[in-house]
């Protein structure tokens, strides 16, 4: 896609309500079959909640938020975008259209909010204080010299 002649990179899709419930059941469960997450999603559920799961699954493995094991007679899925990265996604565009782009709105909120226990209020506390890790770099590699 291009725009006033520049690229524009696709914005990273993101889930339904549907497709984060069906991820939060492969994040506690892990490697899962479209059986065993319509048994947990749909507890004495038939064919059409199948059928359900079975498209979400197709959509999520498109969006490339899960993987497909074909090794087997049944297929199985795991996510292949940690609870995080989703979180992480979810915050910055949350930030992007409510913050232009600030992350301290949200964080001041968060901080704030009365519902948070003393220990939540000292976790966050500690992060905050806690210093920066340095980029890591690799060594660097010498041509022809020894030591």
């Amino acid at each position: 896609m291009t725009w006033n002649g520049r690229i524009m990179s696709r914005e990273p899709q993101d889930v339904t309500e549907a497709e984060l419930g069906l991820m939060q059941t492969l994040w506690d469960r892990g490697r899962s079959s479209t059986r065993q997450i319509t048994d947990l999603l749909y507890p004495g559920g038939g064919q059409a909640q199948y059928a359900t799961v079975q498209k979400l699954l197709e959509r999520l493995e498109g969006k490339g938020f899960i993987r497909r094991d074909r090794t087997l007679f049944v297929h199985t899925f795991v996510a292949a975008v940690e609870r995080d990265e989703l979180i992480g996604r979810r915050i910055r565009g949350l930030a992007d259209k409510l913050c232009g782009g600030s992350l301290v709105p949200i964080l001041t909120h968060l901080a704030r909010n009365p519902t948070l226990s003393e220990s939540e209020r000292k976790a966050l506390r500690e992060l905050i204080d806690e210093p920066d890790e340095p980029a890591r770099r690799p060594p660097k590699r010498t041509r022809g010299r020894k030591g």
